[in-house]
C-alpha cells in the first residue's frame, strides 16, 4: 500500500493508492499555518488512512517547495512556515519509516505520466496553471529535478516574443519582470483583463462572458491562449516532449488545449509540431496520486528528498 499526502496552502489531502492505481481511502483536512501542527496533521492523516485499510503503508508527500539535498531543509515554499525546516527528517522520525518528499508540480507530472494523460509517453511535461505557474518533467518514468531543484520551472522565464504593450511585463515576486507566471497564472489572467477593460472580474466570470458573447472577455481569453502557446513553444524548443499535460485551475478554461495546440506551429522551431497538448486525466487528485507514486516505482525519482 502507498499513502500520498498533498500539502497545499489551504488543504491537505491524503489517499491510499493500490498497485492498480485505485484510491482505496481518502481524507482531506485544513492545512495548519504552523510547522509543528503540520507535522501533527500529516501524522494523523497517515494513521487514519492506515486504520481504514488496516495495513502499514509507504508515505510520499508533495509540498509547494523543495528540499535541499545537502541540508535537508525546505526552500522556495509558498507555505512559508516550512522554509528552513527539516521536514523529511521530522516526518521520518514521527512516522518511524522512510518518507519521500517532492515538489508538488513534480508530483503532478509523475501522476499523469504514470497512469494519466501522459501514460506510455517517453517524455512528459506537466504544467501547473494556477495561483502560480510551474511544471515537472518525467523522462521514461523518472522525474528530473536537476542540481538546483528547478527543472521544469518554466514560469520564471520571460514570456517569449513579447508584443507591443507586453514589455517589460508585470513585476514578479521573484524580483524580475515579465515572467511567464505573471501572464499565465490565474491572478495574471485577471490582471490582464482589468488592464485592458477596467473590469475587475474573476477568471470564472471572464470565461463565462467569453462563452456568452463576443467582446473584451473573448479577447482576453484569446490573448491568454496565445501567450500559453508562446510559453509552451519555448519548452518544446528546449525539451521537445511527447506530451504536455495541463493542470491547475486555469487548465479548466474551455478548449484551452485545442486553442493552444492550434497556435504552436507559429512559434515552434520546426516544420511540424507532433507534441500533444492535453488536459490532465486525474484533476485535483493528480498531485496526491503523484505523491503516492513516489514509492512503488523507485526509478521514478532520481533522488530522495
Amino acid at each position: 500500500m502507498r499513502i500520498g499526502i498533498d500539502l497545499g496552502g489551504t488543504k491537505t489531502e491524503g489517499i491510499v493508492l493500490s498497485d492498480a492505481g485505485d484510491i482505496l481511502a481518502r481524507r482531506r483536512v485544513a492545512t495548519p499555518r504552523e510547522y509543528e501542527a503540520t507535522i501533527d496533521t500529516i501524522a494523523l492523516l497517515v494513521s487514519t488512512l492506515e486504520a481504514n485499510v488496516q495495513q502499514r503503508a509507504t508515505v510520499g508527500v508533495g509540498i509547494p517547495g523543495a528540499v535541499t539535498p545537502a541540508t535537508g531543509l525546505v526552500k522556495n515554499a509558498n507555505s512559508t512556515w516550512l522554509i528552513g525546516r527539516p521536514l523529511t527528517a521530522d516526518l521520518q522520525a514521527r512516522l518511524d519509516r522512510p518518507v519521500r518528499v517532492m515538489n508538488d508540480a513534480n508530483c503532478f507530472a509523475i501522476s499523469e505520466a504514470a497512469d494519466g494523460a501522459g501514460a506510455n509517453a517517453d517524455v512528459v511535461f506537466g504544467v501547473i496553471l494556477g495561483t502560480g505557474v510551474g511544471g515537472g518533467i518525467v523522462v521514461r518514468g523518472e522525474c528530473l529535478v536537476g542540481p538546483n531543484l528547478v527543472a521544469g520551472e518554466w514560469g520564471h522565464n520571460p514570456l517569449p516574443w513579447m508584443e507591443p504593450g507586453e514589455s517589460p511585463g508585470p513585476a514578479c515576486y521573484c524580483g524580475k519582470r515579465g515572467c511567464i507566471e505573471t501572464f499565465l497564472s490565474g491572478p495574471g489572467f485577471e490582471r490582464d483583463h482589468a488592464m485592458h477593460t477596467g473590469e475587475r472580474l474573476t477568471s470564472e466570470e471572464i470565461v463565462s462572458r467569453a462563452e456568452a458573447i463576443a467582446g473584451t472577455a473573448r479577447e482576453s481569453l484569446a490573448r491568454y491562449c496565445d501567450r500559453l502557446s508562446r510559453g509552451l513553444a519555448l519548452v518544446i524548443n528546449v525539451l521537445d516532449p511527447d506530451v504536455i499535460v495541463l493542470g491547475g485551475g486555469m487548465s479548466n478554461l474551455p478548449r484551452l488545449a485545442e486553442e493552444t495546440t492550434a497556435r504552436l506551429p507559429s512559434y515552434v522551431f520546426s516544420d511540424s509540431v507532433r507534441t500533444r497538448v492535453v488536459r490532465n486525466a486525474h484533476g485535483d487528485s493528480s498531485g496526491v496520486r503523484g505523491a503516492a507514486w513516489l514509492w512503488p516505482l523507485q526509478s521514478r525519482t532520481s533522488r530522495e528528498f
